[in-house]
């Protein structure tokens, strides 16, 4: 069985001053206007699992107390851990996340500098490897992040991408690949209308469209270079059966119709192989795929809709969507257009 995030227990956690999800599913679509913390949900999660993934891996022998303080610091780019604390919290902050086979509880006050106070014991850390693949590509700023971290140790870029710079640095392998990998690099293809690789030499990337022309990766659009990561990750063995994927804003810089491509890739990874993949989004392109994706079948589609000063609404897509503004605006749109047709 692979790792899945089963449960999750947020107090004070930056934004999200209180946060409870009791079951996750393959696919997790995290919704709300600005502000409400949706990026800060992914990260908090995608913290929480590197760490358990770096805990106790090969020969490193490493306190989780340790990995997780500088996975928090590089994560969030703060200059003490007290800073990631709600500012309006008398307490200080409380993290507990369960997966199948793992889990992961700590707590800090406002005072922490840079380390984590009180993490409970954990037995084992966590297979394979996770990935965030953030709302700005990475490809063009593929080397300036590397050095920012490697060289100047400076904020800048957070974990997030530093962490994808370094899967995507690894040549993809030649021996056997997952059949459902296989057809969601055939789907990549498809939508890009070609495929985006790295030059060793040069140490950069560049786009290669069906027609064999070659060009800098500067001059190709948003789109396929967002879209060619997953492609890259799918082909050098860095994603496997036991990794968690975090996408946040999955429309950026995409085409409705490549949302809903990307979008099926995706069901086929989490529902096939049982990957489990967390989505922020603010589009109603994204709900609507999903919630078409989850009527096929119930506990698909887990929708968690983010609103300021409320508490949570949680359900399962497959049983209709939850009040959001997103889909108010859209009704909203579509009223007043029949009103001024009419």
């Amino acid at each position: 069985m692979a790792y899945k995030i089963e449960n999750l227990q947020l107090k004070n956690f930056g934004m999200l001053e209180e946060f409870q999800c009791k079951e996750f599913s393959n696919i997790n679509l995290i919704i709300g206007e600005n502000g409400t913390g949706k990026t800060f949900l992914l990260k908090a999660l995608y913290s929480a699992v590197k760490t358990l993934e770096e805990y106790k891996r090969g020969d490193d022998i490493t306190p989780i107390n340790d990995i997780l303080s500088e996975k928090l610091r590089w994560t969030f780019q703060v200059d003490k851990l007290g800073d990631i604390v709600s500012k309006s919290a008398d307490e200080g902050l409380d993290f507990r996340m369960k997966l199948n086979k793992a889990s992961l509880e700590y707590q800090f006050s406002k005072s922490a500098a840079s380390k984590v106070g009180a993490v409970e014991p954990v037995r084992n850390g966590k297979d394979g490897d996770s990935i965030f693949i953030p709302a700005k590509e990475v490809l063009s700023l593929f080397s300036v992040i590397l050095k920012s971290r490697e060289i100047d140790k400076a904020f800048g870029f957070d974990d997030t991408y530093y962490d994808l710079s370094k899967a995507l640095r690894i040549s993809p392998s030649r021996g056997k690949n997952f059949t459902v990998f296989a057809e969601s690099r055939k789907v990549v293809g498809d939508v890009i209308d070609g495929k985006v690789d790295y030059d060793e030499n040069s140490g950069k990337w560049y786009y290669r469209n069906k027609k064999n022309q070659k060009f800098s990766i500067g001059a190709t659009s948003e789109g396929v270079k967002k879209i060619a990561i997953m492609d890259r990750l799918l082909a050098n063995g860095y994603l496997n059966a036991d990794s968690i994927i975090f996408i946040d804003e999955i429309e950026s810089a995409l085409h409705p119709k490549a949302v809903c491509q990307f979008l099926d890739m995706i069901d086929n990874i989490a529902n096939e192989m049982g990957i489990q993949v967390f989505i922020t989004s603010h589009s109603y392109f994204v709900i609507k795929k999903l919630f078409l994706i989850a009527l096929k079948k119930e506990n698909t589609v887990k929708c968690i809709s983010l609103n300021k000063g409320k508490e949570a609404q949680i359900c399962d897509l497959h049983d209709g969507m939850p009040d959001n503004s997103i889909i108010d605006t859209s009704i909203q749109l579509y009223e007043q257009e029949i009103e001024e047709v009419l």
